[in-house]
């Protein structure tokens, strides 16, 4: 396939000699997806869908254009629409790029898998299953649910400066939730939030075992809240579990921190940021044990790659090092546009987008504290963990978030679980309050498959990694119940 599309680049380049520049990305996504509701099986999906962005350069303006018609003549026609659109904005844009923005990159990059094929269709619905079964631990259970979904996702770029592209990456994904209920007192606890588990790898993710005891725990977590006592509302130290830690940092870090945001691209649609451009290089983003990396190379993380999609090579960087924000999550178009420094993070969610700025892996870096040194050091605290709502303002800035589980800290203890355990606060102060990072062995990542942003619409997959992490002063409430 690499081979026929040098060969349609040729056939687009044939078509529009007045392109400055040509690019031509071709996406394949192939997805399944299984779920089970109550030990029935409700969903059996698969799809597969490819095309074919043409991008064309002139006097400082890209132009785009998609198509699902491989053939020269339909390559053709897509350079053409997309030279047109070029040509159309030429001298009325923001910014007039030069073709520094669109690398000449050469690579070869897919997903380390060690098992490549799927197992038979029945034995995946025998897990899904399984899983109810496990997650049906007694009469207060009213629902429970469980899905697998696995991808392949193919991405090849060639142009006209000698880029050539191509990168495969495999993910695979598991979900599994109980509902209880006791009266006027409902519920839910999931197994690390809705599509949490979700990384990157082969078949060999679907560990049947651990995740058959995991899901008896989450039945008996479930049965254990809707007889907890409501979270108590005041101020005290909040300590937050990795599975709660990825949207932390998703939303009070990694969309405050896109440039395209800060210049105003996003605006109309997803919102703006409380973080300026001048803010980088100084902004005293949290306290000293705040250090967040961007990081596209880690294995087995949902978003790692070689390369972005306009060929910026990925490597390990900090975006917040000791507290100070240092660098944002701008693409190198982002970056000639704002004169700030930036990530190798220019994505697409699909063959008929234009990439735009968006996260990748973006990780908490561990600290020293062991998790039995953090609980120990709070007097009045409450624990949570995997994230049940959120609610944060266009400028990414007051936010208030949900739990599913909460359990409270008493004179350095965990003592009694508490249930629709709820925070809130400013980023732009929460992160101060830092007071406590945890060490490796508290360290895990997560999978967000579903990050929406865009306009029009582009639903991405994202990482996050985190360890334990402790906050002072953090209001927190509970339900209305």
């Amino acid at each position: 396939m690499r081979h026929d599309l040098k060969r349609l680049l040729d056939a687009a380049a044939a078509a529009v000699p007045g392109a400055e520049w040509l690019g031509l990305r071709r996406r394949r996504g192939v997805q399944r997806l299984y779920m089970a509701r109550d030990g029935v099986l409700e969903q059996a999906v698969e799809t597969d869908d490819q095309g074919v962005m043409l991008e064309a350069f002139f006097q400082g303006q890209f132009g785009y254009a998609a198509t699902q018609d491989l053939s020269p003549e339909g390559i053709a026609r897509a350079a053409s629409r997309a030279l047109t659109a070029a040509k159309a904005a030429a001298g009325k844009g923001v910014h007039a790029f030069s073709l520094d923005v669109r690398p000449a990159t050469k690579l070869v990059w897919e997903t380390p898998r060690a098992r490549l094929s799927a197992p038979a269709a029945d034995a995946v619905f025998g897990f899904l299953s399984g899983a109810c079964t496990a997650l049906k631990v007694g009469d207060k259970i009213i629902q429970t649910a469980a899905m697998v979904e696995s991808g392949t996702y193919e991405y090849d770029i060639v142009s006209t400066n000698g880029a050539d592209i191509s990168q495969t990456l495999h993910y695979l994904g598991t979900s599994m939730q109980a509902i209880a209920r006791d009266g006027a007192i409902v519920q839910r606890r999931s197994a690390f939030g809705p599509r949490g588990l979700t990384r990157q790898g082969g078949w060999e993710l679907l560990d049947t075992s651990a995740l058959l005891d995991k899901a008896t725990s989450v039945g008996e977590e479930a049965v254990e809240l809707v007889s907890a006592e409501n979270c108590p509302s005041d101020t005290r130290t909040l300590v937050l579990m990795p599975d709660q830690m990825m949207l932390q940092i998703h939303e009070s870090v990694g969309h405050p921190l896109e440039v395209d945001r800060m210049l105003g691209d996003e605006r109309n649609f997803a919102g703006f940021t409380f973080v300026k451009l001048a803010d980088v290089g100084s902004f005293q983003y949290g306290s000293e044990l705040m250090n967040i990396s961007y990081d596209p190379t880690v294995r087995g993380e949902l978003a790692s790659y070689g390369a972005d999609e306009i060929g910026n090579l990925a490597r390990k960087e900090f975006l917040i090092k000791d507290g100070v924000l240092v660098k944002a999550l701008g693409s190198l178009e982002s970056q000639a546009r704002s004169g700030v420094p930036g990530v190798a993070n220019q994505r697409a969610s699909d063959w008929n987008r234009p990439p735009i700025d968006r996260m990748a892996n973006l990780n908490l870096e561990p600290g020293s504290s062991s998790f039995k040194d953090i609980i120990a050091g709070v007097q009045k605290g409450v624990l949570m963990r995997t994230n049940r709502s959120w609610s944060i303002d266009d400028y990414r800035n007051k936010f208030q978030f949900g739990c599913e589980y909460g359990t409270l800290i008493e004179n350095g203890k965990l003592t009694r679980t508490v249930r629709d355990p709820n925070y809130r606060g400013v980023s732009s102060s929460f992160w101060r309050n830092l007071s406590a990072v945890g060490d490796a062995s508290t360290f895990e990542f997560f999978g967000t498959p579903n990050c929406g942003k865009g306009e029009p619409n582009q639903v991405i997959f994202v990482g996050h990694a985190s360890p334990v992490c402790a906050f002072n002063d953090v209001e927190v409430f509970g339900g209305a119940k």
